[in-house]
């Protein structure tokens, strides 16, 4: 088959994809459809409310069942009768796995997020987060999430993998298209701008493993490249530091920019922690995560017919689990619209996923954030809204483009 011809199919594909999509959420007014659609990406919380009313398990347009549900999010995710399935497109190393191939790669990353190594990156997040502030500062109007939010954990990633000179607007633009390719590709512009992220990644991955294997540092890729062929196949290693990567910058990236306009929309919450930053940093973090989290929705696949919620689930059909409802569920949180990041006894949010995909970096990325919301408040007391804000052309990954600020 001739490119062109390749590239015609691809076109008329997406173009049905798309009509399937807008038909579903405009006439059948299909809420899954809907959060698809600019208004949903914008704001899909409403939509959230009212697949609520539908109960807590129902049955989408495509033969299969979502949950808004934090009870039921938490216990698919659990559930070992349930499994994930690789995305066709997208290789996300054991994200995309079950046991045991699962259980054998996280194992091996494992240990570089392990408490244990986490006071070694502390010194280096508080003078990354000084400089970056310092910058801004100067400065005195700069955009969040170019300037401070995105160069914070892709400098933490890279130095944590051994990636050297990295390019943090560069790994932040990769990091967006590659994100934006979770609801699948929408376009052949997008799909231009992903296979060109991908081939860039995977010429520097190559070059990186040539160098580490003749000169091993101390450093992730190093151990990962000494666990060849014993713990981990040539073929997974590639995917695995991609996974690794993007995964450990992108979601961080996002609960900063969102997290930071939470709190610039509720100045009486903004107030509170620039009167106690130290106490209540983690406490904001953990708020932002549960009340606009990253990563807003995932799905399971069921592995054997399972009874759910009063339903028949059967094998081979999925549960789309809304994360992002989940965090607003009022069975589990009190007024749940309410952005309060002084909560009393709050219950676990899923914004890092629960069960065996539970987010494997979620202790360095709790630190990072804590660090960053903390010397942010104490540094900048009168931070501001200062423009337009834009949001990144996602349903599945939630975060900002733009969030222009003045510092005071």
């Amino acid at each position: 088959m001739s490119k062109f011809s390749q590239t015609a199919g691809f076109a008329a594909y997406l173009s049905m994809q798309r009509a399937s999509t807008q038909y579903l959420a405009h006439i059948r007014r299909e809420p899954l459809a809907m959060l698809m659609t600019r208004k949903g990406r914008e704001d899909p919380y409403p939509i959230y409310r009212r697949m609520r009313e539908r109960g807590t398990l129902a049955l989408t347009a495509r033969g299969n069942w979502s949950t808004t549900s934090h009870r039921v999010c938490n216990a698919v995710l659990r559930d070992r009768r349930f499994g994930v399935v690789q995305d066709e497109q997208l290789d996300m190393s054991f994200l995309g796995m079950n046991a045991p191939d699962h259980t054998r790669l996280r194992r091996l990353a494992q240990p570089a997020f392990s408490p244990k190594t986490l006071p070694s990156f502390r010194a280096r997040i508080e003078s990354t987060v000084g400089e970056l502030l310092d910058r801004a500062s100067a400065t005195g109007r700069f955009d969040v999430v170019s300037g401070f939010a995105a160069p914070l954990p892709i400098s933490v990633i890279t130095e944590l993998l051994g990636i050297p000179d990295a390019d943090s607007g560069e790994f932040a633009e990769h990091g967006a298209v590659i994100g934006s390719a979770l609801d699948g590709i929408q376009s052949l512009r997008q799909a231009s701008r992903f296979a060109a992220s991908d081939a860039k990644l995977h010429a520097l991955f190559e070059k990186l493993f040539e160098l580490r294997r003749r000169e091993p540092a101390d450093d992730l890729i190093s151990r990962l490249i000494a666990a060849e062929g014993d713990q981990i196949e040539p073929a997974e290693l590639e995917p695995m530091v991609f996974l690794l990567l993007i995964a450990g910058f992108e979601t961080t990236v996002n609960v900063i920019g969102n997290g930071i306009l939470a709190l610039l929309n509720n100045p009486d919450q903004w107030e509170a922690l620039r009167a106690d930053p130290e106490r209540l940093a983690p406490k904001a973090v953990e708020e932002a995560l549960r009340y606009d989290p990253p990563v807003q929705v995932t799905s399971r696949i069921a592995l054997e017919d399972v009874e759910l919620e009063g339903h028949r689930i059967k094998q081979g059909q999925s549960v789309v689990t809304l994360l992002g409802a989940a965090g607003r569920d009022p069975e589990v949180y009190d007024h749940p619209e309410r952005f309060d990041i002084d909560r009393k006894d709050p219950a676990d949010h899923l914004a890092f996923s629960s069960g065996a995909h539970y987010c494997v970096g979620q202790p360095l990325a709790r630190m990072e954030l804590t660090i960053a919301m903390q010397l942010l408040a104490e540094r900048m007391p009168q931070l501001r809204i200062a423009g337009p804000v834009r949001r990144k052309p996602g349903s599945t990954i939630r975060g900002l483009r733009q969030l222009p600020v003045l510092a005071g």
